[in-house]
Parts: C-alpha cells; structure tokens; sequence
C-alpha cells in the first residue's frame, strides 16, 4: 500500500515508515518539520507543508494515490497543553479533522491513529484495560479522546475504517542505529537520564519519591519504538483485510519505575546518573500498566523488547554514538 504517514520525519513515525518499507509498503512523509528532521525521512518521499492546509493534504493525497493513513502529526507535551490549550485544540482535533475530511474527499478509508494513555487520566485498576473509563485530566488526554471519538462517528456515518493505538511510554531506538529519539528540549525519561550520564544536561530530575509503589516514584509500562512501528503495520493490515476498528492499548503490560531506568543508565555508563528530586508533577499517577491482551488477540502483536536494560542499551548506544542531531 502506498501510506500517507502524517508526522513522519518525528520520533514514532519515522520508525513507522521504516517498519512500513520493511514490510513492503511505501510511505510518504507528511511532516512541516516544525519537530521533525528531515533526516529521519529515508525510506521514501518527503510533501514538506502544514496538515491545516487541506487543499495541500488532498494534492499530496492525490499526488501520490495514496490508500490509506497512519496520523502521528500532534503536539504531544502535557505541560504545553495546559497552559496553551488553544494550541492543542487547533493542531490535535481541527488539523485531525480536516485530515479525515481530506481523506473523504480523496476516497480514502482507512486510518490508524496515534493516540496515547493519556486517555484514560488517572486510572482506577492496574493493568488498564481498553474499556476503561475515559476521564483524562490535561487537555492534550482530552484532545486525544475527541479524535477517537471523531473517527467512530465518521466510521458509523462514512463507512471509515480506522484503528486508535493507545501508546503508553514510547522510548528506545533503532536496532539498526538510523534513527533515535531527538527532541529538543528533551522530557522524556530515558533520554534525560542518559543525556545526564553524558554531561550534557546537569542532572535528571525525579518528579515524586513519596509514590506507593516499591521504591516510592512512579511506574511505567516502557514500550520500544520499534515495536511500535511494527504495531502500526499491524493494524493498517488488519484494516485493509477487514479487521474491526477499534482502539488498542500497546505496551509491555508491565512496568518499571524511575529508579530502576535510572539504574538501567548507570550500568551502561558503568557509573552514577546525576539525579535531582523533586515533587510530584499534578496529575501523575502513580502506576500506567497496559493491558495488552487485545492487541495480541487481534493483531497477533507482543512487545519484543520486554526488559528495560534492552530497551535504554537501545538508546544509550544512539546517544553515546553522537546521533542526537537536533533540527
């Protein structure tokens, strides 16, 4: 299939595009580049321009002849979102829905959509099943559930075919050493930690050493990239063969907490992580797990990449390689 991959030169879905070349698909990389590098772009086209302009999705869609979507392109800091909700409102459900409307018009069904954890909020049992209660508690949970909620209807009134992938904590990097995590700045965990044992950046900052769990921070279910970009192959096949639509949880389905990724760092730069400790972050529950029992049911997917050491020794060679670009 030829496969717009909307956000394609970023983190997620630039290891998507190399998992949909593996398979025999060809992607075609919908990114402004505004967070993603066009070096991330390899295995095919770049249409360089903004999912606002519809009139420049359709071209690109037609263009290309493309037969069906993966939709990453959103603005992905929880932060950010609350103190610029507009920001979020506009880029993750307007430029979502005019992507789907471009697709109408262009007759194409089907979609797979990246969608995230934070759709569930603060959760109530662990390991999260998908049909759990929906009560985000940021704006950027919110503006995820709205488009999922948005392709369902669409599904029910145009017939669309669509898959929403609920990630949990994306982290790790290309096998192969072609591609890696480069935001800048950086948030996410490992690469903070890492980026510390490098001595570039002063410390990594845990948010919260008082958590009923363990060891009293936060635990998260850590799923590799690569096994993400193979999950979304997944179910854009499974679409196309008729599969349901429906939204799946992808993860490990279990978890790891702060300390134990820090220490994962300190055994591959065979010494200390600089750390500093701080409160907790509003709004951070103390454990994300997924269950991950539909997602193996359905697309006969599981994470690969189980162990945390295998996941940060990943990283840790990207980063240590030099391979952090920036834009």
């Amino acid at each position: 299939m030829r496969v717009l991959v909307t956000g394609g030169a970023g983190y997620i879905g630039s290891h998507t595009a190399k998992a949909l070349a593996q398979s025999g698909h060809q992607p075609v990389v919908l990114d402004d580049l505004s967070a993603g590098h066009r070096w991330a772009v390899k295995w095919g086209p770049l249409a360089q321009g903004d999912l606002a302009d519809q009139e420049f999705v359709l071209r690109t869609m037609r263009d290309f002849a493309i037969e069906a979507v993966i939709h990453f392109a959103a603005d992905a800091k929880v932060g950010e979102s609350v103190d610029n909700p507009r920001k979020y409102y506009w880029h993750n459900v307007v430029n979502s829905l005019k992507l789907v409307d471009a697709m109408l018009d262009a007759n194409i069904g089907t979609i797979v959509f990246s969608s995230s954890a934070a759709t569930y909020g603060v959760p109530e049992q662990s390991p999260i099943p998908e049909d759990h209660v929906k009560l985000p508690v940021n704006p950027y949970g919110e503006t995820k559930l709205t488009t999922e909620r948005m392709l369902a209807t669409y599904a029910h009134a145009y017939g669309l075919r669509w898959m929403a992938l609920r990630y949990f904590n994306a982290c790790g990097a290309d096998p192969d050493g072609e591609l890696g995590e480069d935001h800048d700045p950086e948030s996410h965990m490992i690469p903070s930690a890492i980026q510390a044992a490098l001595g570039q950046r002063p410390y990594v900052e845990v948010f919260g050493t008082d958590y009923p769990t363990p060891d009293g921070t936060a635990v998260r279910d850590y799923v590799h990239v690569t096994d993400l970009g193979r999950a979304h192959v997944r179910a854009l096949e499974h679409l196309a063969a008729g599969g349901e639509s429906t939204a799946l949880n992808l993860g490990t389905g279990h978890g790891n907490s702060v300390r134990e990724v820090i220490a994962a760092v300190g055994k591959m730069c065979e010494g200390r992580v600089p750390v500093r400790e701080g409160a907790r972050r509003a709004g951070d529950p103390p454990v994300l797990v997924a269950e991950v029992k539909k997602a193996e049911r359905m697309l006969g997917w599981t994470a690969e990449y189980r162990e945390i050491e295998a996941i940060v020794e990943s990283a840790w060679k990207w980063h240590a390689a030099g391979n952090h670009k920036s834009a």
